[in-house]
């Protein structure tokens, strides 16, 4: 009988597998699809933190887990013989306006009083920035807090180093033990229907991949996109975010736009090929946080869940709380991210 069963095998619910295990207990994953069938399966990756303004509990849970992603994933990738495609390499943001600019060089200040040694945020002209994005003031945004991965890779190999620790990852089992619900979209609806008010929803989002090698460059934030240059020869643009959709995981003429604007923001990309596209539900709570602790629904239980799109940057953090809380009863998470910041006034936990 393993001593805790995570149900769901996306980013959140591996790395509090790895966590547990780091700590000794056993484990079991249950998810019907497999590794990564979710959210987690996606193409883009990026793991680019807040504006360092305005702190809060959430920023610095998010400081904290991009500075454990590193070693998170070096450890993953040397257990599993595979790569997780981490690269810390920075990301530039294109400036258009003179307004844009001097709030850009006011957040240098802030920057280094709230990220400290660790990172810097600094405006930087053309001949700093690769590739050469299309700006208007001719300054960007340069951060060297930002990384990427691939997802597909990243779930991929964090299943393979669990599997060598001993791990089961499963298609269907019986959940013993400490029991934590990380089943993303899916799970938020069926919250939501057990409680009778709206807790959160899956968005749905499609992204693409073009043949262009750009490995090592920093990601590009332009538009309101994403554009990752992952390790492995491909190039990552995306996402949508649709509240309304017929089909969850069909790709449309919103992702032919994704790619015309990513194509026109970064003109070297112009001529590259689309080779794959993909379409997927990303779980948002209702508090637009992560939601961690114990199940509103489920006595005794926990859930894990809400990642949208800041899910694999949060991943090594939130697995650390999450193997805190259940195995040892060690609650620090912040307040915004408990299941309560999304139920409804008065609701009475079960827990």
């Amino acid at each position: 009988m393993p001593d805790v069963t995570i149900l769901g095998a996306g980013i959140f619910g591996l790395s509090i597998a790895w966590f547990c295990r780091q700590k000794g207990a056993s484990v079991r994953v249950i998810d019907p699809n497999g590794p990564g069938s979710g959210a987690s399966g996606g193409v883009v990756g990026a793991l680019a933190p807040h504006v360092p303004e305005n702190w809060n509990e959430k920023k610095a849970f998010q400081l904290d887990s991009l500075l454990m992603a590193e070693e998170f994933w070096s450890k993953i990738e040397t257990l599993s013989g595979h790569s997780s495609g981490y690269a810390r390499s920075g990301r530039v943001q294109p400036i258009n306006d003179e307004r844009t600019l001097d709030l850009a060089r006011a957040r240098e200040v802030s920057a280094n009083e709230l990220w400290g040694e660790h990172a810097t945020w600094q405006v930087v002209g053309e001949d700093a920035v690769p590739l050469a994005p299309r700006s208007k003031t001719g300054f960007y945004i340069h951060d060297s807090l930002s990384a990427s991965l691939h997802p597909r890779h990243a779930c991929y190999a964090l299943t393979e180093a669990l599997k060598k620790k001993g791990v089961s990852v499963v298609a269907d089992s019986k959940a013993q033990g400490q029991v934590i619900h990380a089943t993303g979209a899916h799970g938020l609806t069926e919250l939501s229907n057990g409680i009778g008010f709206t807790v959160g929803n899956g968005v749905k989002g499609q992204a693409a991949l073009l043949d262009f090698a750009a490995s090592g460059a920093p990601q590009v934030f332009a538009d309101s996109l994403h554009v990752i240059f992952h390790k492995d020869g491909t190039t990552a643009v995306g996402s949508t975010s649709e509240r309304e959709f017929m089909d969850a995981h069909s790709t449309d003429e919103q992702l032919d736009e994704i790619v015309s604007r990513a194509r026109y923001a970064v003109p070297a990309l112009s001529d590259a090929p689309v080779i794959a596209r993909w379409a997927g539900l990303r779980p948002r709570a209702k508090s637009r946080a992560p939601m961690l602790g114990r199940h509103p629904l489920y006595q005794g239980q926990f859930i894990t869940n809400g990642g949208f799109k800041i899910g694999f940057g949060m991943a090594p953090k939130v697995g650390q709380v999450m193997a805190d809380l259940v195995l040892d009863g060690k609650d620090s998470i912040p307040q915004e991210f408990k299941p309560e910041a999304s139920l409804p006034t008065g609701w009475i936990m079960r827990n």
